[in-house]
């Protein structure tokens, strides 16, 4: 089996960015963004999809969080196209409802080629710690730009912010991890009529 590994780097005047990811993995994650709401999040994707996943980030933290967020978000998309390729042979589809305690979300991925996020998710409190949510919406828009994917993310319970985001991230990681697999029946032949993704 091919290697599907990526690094990618991309330099701004507000972030430097260095991911590095290996969708075969067992889950072990590095993390070095200055964000540690955000690493924690991130642990659950890499977790939970058995992605190996690397990720360091210099951004302008002294303004907000807004910039290194969002171009983390982007960095990690351009990962995900890179080590997936022409996605021969992957399931394409992937989902998942995860609960923590009273809260429930739920994450549908397609790895279409065409970007398109839905995001249904209301906190209850504006932040977690120091971190802002609504810059949660800007890190999947930022993947889904880049990484070429139609993502809905959707809490359909929850009244601890904590859990709430949490749930979503798992979510996430587990609905990845079985688009991306590799199927048996597909070896080779790419899931879609056009035949193109």
């Amino acid at each position: 089996m091919e290697s599907r590994t990526a690094e990618i780097e991309r330099n701004t005047l507000e972030t430097q960015i260095k991911v590095k990811i290996n969708l075969d993995g067992t889950g072990k994650s590095s993390f070095s963004t200055g964000i540690p709401f955000l690493e924690h999040m991130l642990d659950q994707i890499a977790r939970h999809g058995l992605i190996d996943m690397t990720i360091d980030a210099k951004g302008d933290l002294h303004i907000d969080d807004h910039h290194t967020v969002e171009d983390i978000g982007i960095t990690l998309g351009q990962a995900f196209a890179a080590a997936l390729s022409e996605k021969k042979g992957i399931y394409r589809y992937g989902h998942a409802y995860v609960p923590l305690d009273e809260a429930l979300s739920r994450v549908v991925i397609d790895f279409s080629g065409r970007p398109g996020l839905v995001y249904d998710v209301k906190f209850p409190r504006a932040s977690i710690s120091r971190f802002d949510v609504d810059l949660f919406r800007e890190f999947f828009q930022g993947f889904v730009n880049h990484a070429g994917v139609t993502l809905h993310i959707d809490n359909l319970k929850g009244v601890n912010a904590h859990h709430v985001a949490e749930t979503i991230f798992k979510a996430m990681g587990r609905a990845v991890r079985m688009a991306v697999d590799l199927d048996p029946r597909m070896a080779g032949i790419m899931p879609s009529t056009k035949g193109v993704l």
